[in-house]
């Protein structure tokens, strides 16, 4: 018999789009860190050519972030939007266990 283990917790996805060299997504990045236990961060690099659509929509306004797919901000961490989003999601997901 398999056992499955789900997480506990269901963390929200905060996707970061940006490229090599990009000191304000380095900085972006480090306004971050006390809140990556809340969601999972993933990178998008919009120079690659599979995201040639994303670099079309981006490439003057990085970092850009989306939560759960949904644009969130661009050009620096708004830190009061990003916590409202968390809270959001979290009140959301305590509710459904």
């Amino acid at each position: 018999m398999k056992r499955l283990y789900v997480s506990q917790k269901e963390l929200p996805v905060l996707t970061l789009f940006t490229k090599d060299l990009c000191p304000l997504c380095d900085e972006a990045k480090e306004a971050l860190v006390p809140y990556m236990d809340r969601f999972v961060l993933e990178q998008v690099d919009i120079t690659l050519p599979e995201n040639l659509a994303w670099c079309d929509r981006y490439k003057h306004d990085i970092p850009v972030f989306h939560f759960n797919r949904h644009f969130l901000m661009m050009h620096r961490v708004n830190l009061k939007k990003l916590e409202m989003y968390l809270n959001k999601f979290e009140q959301e997901n305590s509710k459904i266990k």
